[in-house]
């Protein structure tokens, strides 16, 4: 089996559901082709998640071009400390450029608070902090973006969509300080069962992605397993995080109910119980 080969369809879930955080413009095929796999196996709406200028600008007309997508946009907290620094060395894994100081982080950040003014765009994000890649000397470029993406979701009542890695803690006080929007989605949920009892005390969605399925992901389960009903949303992060058995093939939308299925055997309810509760969550969580 190649590791470069498409796993296979599913079989369908009985109830539509929606993929609420991918990436579109990453994966192999056209939109059409995507998006018709997803919708033969009941995934009938996808979020299209930015991470930069350019990307949030497709997301935004790739919403516009298709009712069955949603879009997000951001500058993925990875990206700020590059728009600031640069990135001669290519750590980032985006290739090398040259920084432009805070002034280029301001320009960016108005081309992110005017694409989300656009009525098809329904979310700012991703956004967050990630301190896997982004050394102490970035942090503080990171933490200035969030803050001001917090406060474009607030300014045009969208959803804010929260990528997490390695900084729990200064994300929920960064959200605490600053005030989190009204629906506020940890996208790729990555915490324990504790942080689950925080998330849910503040109303925070949690969307659970393919790497739930994986042996060493005890703790997302937990996770899973004491999160409220009603903040439970799913999610591919297609092309990355791949579920169980087709871990490091590509992913996409026609595999949540891979995901989805594995996410009802946690929770002790049948798919079609989660299913029809993941649509309605997502549909609230980004207010179509």
């Amino acid at each position: 089996m190649s590791r470069t080969e498409a796993p296979p369809l599913p079989e369908p879930l009985r109830v539509p559901v929606a993929d609420s955080h991918t990436h579109l413009d990453m994966q192999d095929g056209t939109v059409e082709e995507g998006l018709a796999r997803a919708a033969a196996v009941n995934v009938t709406t996808v979020v299209q998640v930015g991470c930069d200028v350019k990307g949030s600008r497709w997301a935004a007309e790739t919403a516009a071009a298709h009712p069955s997508v949603h879009a997000a946009v951001a500058l993925h907290p990875n990206e700020a400390p590059r728009i600031v620094h640069g990135d001669p060395d290519g750590w980032s894994r985006q290739g090398a450029r040259e920084g432009g100081g805070t002034a280029a982080l301001q320009d960016a950040l108005a081309e992110i608070d005017a694409l989300a003014a656009l009525d098809h765009v329904r979310a700012v994000g991703e956004t967050g902090l990630d301190y896997f890649r982004t050394g102490p000397e970035g942090m503080a470029a990171q933490e200035e973006s969030f803050r001001a993406h917090i406060e474009i979701a607030k300014r045009h009542g969208k959803a804010l969509v929260i990528h997490d890695r390695e900084a729990h803690a200064d994300v929920l006080r960064i959200l605490a300080d600053a005030g989190a929007p009204e629906r506020t989605v940890f996208h790729c949920y990555s915490g324990d069962a504790d942080m689950a009892r925080i998330c849910a005390d503040a109303g925070y969605f949690m969307s659970f992605a393919g790497n739930m399925t994986f042996k060493n992901a005890q703790p997302l389960r937990d996770a899973l397993a004491v999160a409220p009903a009603e903040l439970v949303l799913v999610e591919t992060d297609a092309p990355f995080l791949t579920p169980a058995p087709y871990r490091g093939r590509p992913n996409a939308p026609y595999l949540i109910p891979v995901t989805l299925r594995a996410m009802a055997a946690v929770r002790g309810v049948d798919e079609d119980t989660l299913a029809a509760a993941i649509a309605e969550n997502t549909a609230r969580a980004f207010d179509y």
